[in-house]
């Protein structure tokens, strides 16, 4: 089977937004898939794109060929985590954790 990762369009008229899929390359584009593995809002300014860089990965590993598109926004990503940025998700994320952590527990008495 020929595996293609590629944009899945979802949102309203005029409001595009997509998904980034592992899909056969027979499917049709907003048709079905094999995982998702990410997101791409072109409308958003700055950093617009999030990906599973693992996922990404195991599936080029295995013969998994990335559109034109997809090729660019992993390159992108691969470059904003390199250079020592981190995605506004991850910081979120990090930052909610620590609060849970220095956040006394209630007692149940």
């Amino acid at each position: 089977m020929a595996v293609s990762i590629r944009l899945r369009r979802e949102g309203t008229k005029n409001s595009p937004y997509y998904k980034v899929v592992v899909a056969d390359k027979r499917s049709p584009r907003d048709g079905k898939f094999i995982e998702i593995i990410g997101a791409y809002d072109p409308k958003k300014p700055g950093h617009n794109s999030t990906l599973k860089i693992d996922r990404v990965e195991y599936w080029i590993s295995k013969g998994a060929q990335p559109s034109d598109t997809v090729r660019s926004l992993i390159k992108q990503s691969k470059k904003g985590t390199t250079s020592g940025e981190r995605s506004p998700r991850v910081e979120a994320e990090s930052s909610q954790a620590t609060q849970e952590e220095s956040s006394p527990g209630e007692s149940a008495g």
